[in-house]
């Protein structure tokens, strides 16, 4: 390990020291006690709920069965938080109560009866004692937005014990989040636990203080992570739809009360708005670089109906450092950045200059995604450089991944510098060079990568480049680079020659991958992000023995 290494790694161990002795120290000794106190005696406004409900899942979970993430667990007439839970993304989805939306569109006295029993549970395993999954505070911002949205459902003929249990634990909640807030994980579970708190402002009563310094520490958080192109800080395009599904009923609770609106709140709206339509393939579906795992069509909508920014989208995104190339039909979309901060790379990926391709409604050439519901370790593989459509070299992502359990799965080192030009060749061409420093420490060459659309949007033209930066012109040494293209699965391949592979749409759509340089060899390949779970798909990879081979210029060419 270099000294440069030791020294970086040193540092990250000692900040992580800091910060977790700091969480200590202002969080205190936490008990149950010390966030005692009154009541509400009634709840002003049940906030509205934008994120789909399915009728399927609540029928299954009046039935006494949990389908979330991924897993079914059957009760047999027990409350689930008495059984062992099948995952601890299953546990963060039952704790956080967003299932709650599903009993919606059940019988309502199954419904109410139903929330009522599983609520009331909760109260007496978990609302007693601060501590676990539970109590994290995501979980629980995510369980204050649930319970306020669908307090109708759960508070339904109740009677005035459990309504006094209800308000009592709702506040109780309120008052540990507000104290935990400003030690909360950076990113977007901070930021919902500003929107939760918000919410709980207007939506229970309270003073105008209270309200005022709500919406403070909410804007102060929305200027800080929602950038000035519209994208989240995190970079990961998923993240602004999950919290645009927030902020919208937020906004229409403050609307509908007469309240004074943070500041920041509709600004920050109208910038998501034109950064989803950046990502949005003209299918429908999100593209899926740095976490971002698959975007069901009405969940998109949800959000989508509410936009008056409207038009194209823009051809960057130059806060959160994403690029996209488009000509008629065909749509690139290209990572051209790095992490803003080591707080925010835990779930970044070393995707540094991958690309997705599309066409109509079609995706050809996709990165592997994130799995929603699987264990660290695929999570963790599909972070590598290897699960996206970019070139790797001597087996080696671009940035490194911390394995350490202390530090977590923070981006220890790899790409720091990413250089990026934009060009016209011709008349109506859209193209982009980017260079990225993610193998210079170690194998001491830069990465570049060439990508240009032809004016008929029928022809992608491609040149992957390693080289030395003191001498671009000499051999970059021994080594081997594999360009890696994931294709969508449901896009069927056909081998026309080692040189050439067709790329056939389900509505008959043909592209060819052209290599002239070298093979175009296909091989087995997982897709982690499609809605049925991690599915079978295959792959096209470019090999470049560097040593004779620095070099290659690739074509995607439209025959149908």
């Amino acid at each position: 390990m270099q000294l440069s290494d030791r020294q970086r790694l040193l540092y990250l161990y000692l900040r992580e020291g800091w910060r977790r002795f700091s969480r200590r120290l202002a969080v205190g000794r936490i008990s149950a006690l010390r966030f005692s106190g009154g009541a509400p005696d009634r709840l002003v406004v049940a906030p509205t709920d934008l994120h789909p409900a399915d009728s399927f899942a609540g029928e299954e979970i009046v039935g006494g069965r949990f389908p979330l993430a991924g897993r079914v667990l059957e009760c047999d007439g027990e409350s689930p938080f008495a059984l062992e839970l099948p995952s601890e993304e299953f546990a963060v989805r039952l704790h956080s109560f967003g299932w709650l939306r599903h009993l919606r569109l059940v019988d309502p006295e199954k419904a109410a009866h139903t929330a009522r029993f599983i609520v009331d549970d909760w109260l007496h395993s978990h609302g007693r004692v601060i501590g676990g999954l539970a109590w994290r505070p995501d979980v629980a911002a995510q369980r204050i937005i649930a319970w306020l949205s669908h307090s109708p459902v759960v508070l339904k003929d109740a009677d005035y014990p459990f309504y006094r249990r209800f308000l009592k634990s709702l506040a109780f909640q309120v008052r540990y989040l507000r104290h935990v807030a400003d030690t909360t994980r950076d990113g977007e579970p901070r930021l919902r636990v500003r929107i939760a708190l918000a919410m709980a402002s207007i939506a229970m009563p309270a003073s105008g203080s209270r309200m005022r310094r709500a919406a403070r520490h909410l804007n102060e958080e929305l200027d800080r992570q929602i950038l000035p192109d519209g994208g989240h800080c995190s970079r990961n395009p998923r993240a602004a739809l999950d919290l645009l599904l927030d902020l919208l009923p937020l906004r229409q609770t403050y609307v509908n009360l007469g309240h004074d609106m943070p500041a920041q709140l509709i600004p920050s709206i109208d910038r998501i708005y034109p950064a989803l339509r950046f990502f949005r393939h003209q299918g429908g579906e999100l593209a899926l670089f740095n976490g971002a795992t698959y975007t069901l069509a009405n969940e998109l909508m949800s959000a989508l109906r509410y936009d008056e920014t409207g038009g194209a989208p823009f051809k960057a995104l130059p806060s959160i450092n994403y690029d996209r190339l488009a000509v008629k039909d065909t749509v690139v979309l290209m990572d051209t950045g790095r992490p803003k901060s080591v707080d925010l790379s835990a779930t970044a990926a070393a995707g540094t200059l991958s690309i997705e391709m599309s066409s109509g409604r079609n995706r050809f050439i996709v990165n592997s995604g994130r799995p929603r519901f699987a264990g660290e370790a695929l999570r963790q593989m599909s972070r590598t450089t290897a699960a996206h459509s970019v070139a790797t070299l001597n087996d080696s992502s671009s940035s490194r991944i911390s394995t350490s359990r202390f530090l977590g799965p923070i981006v220890i080192g790899g790409v720091s510098k990413v250089e990026v030009a934009r060009t016209e060749r011709e008349s109506g061409a859209d193209g982009i060079t980017a260079t990225h420093d993610g193998y210079l420490e170690r194998f001491g060459l830069l990465y570049e990568r060439d990508i240009l659309i032809a004016s008929s949007g029928r022809e992608i033209r491609g040149r992957e480049r390693f080289f030395k930066p003191a001498d671009p012109s000499a051999p970059p040494g021994a080594g081997t680079a594999v360009v890696r293209f994931h294709i969508h699965p449901t896009i069927q391949l056909y081998r026309a020659s080692d040189n050439e592979t067709r790329l056939v749409a389900p509505d008959g759509e043909v592209w060819a991958l052209i290599c002239l340089d070298v093979p175009v060899e296909e091989e087995e390949d997982v897709f982690f992000a499609d809605p049925s779970g991690i599915r079978a798909s295959r792959q096209l990879s470019l090999t470049m023995p560097l040593a004779a081979l620095p070099e290659v210029q690739w074509s995607l060419v439209r025959q149908r």
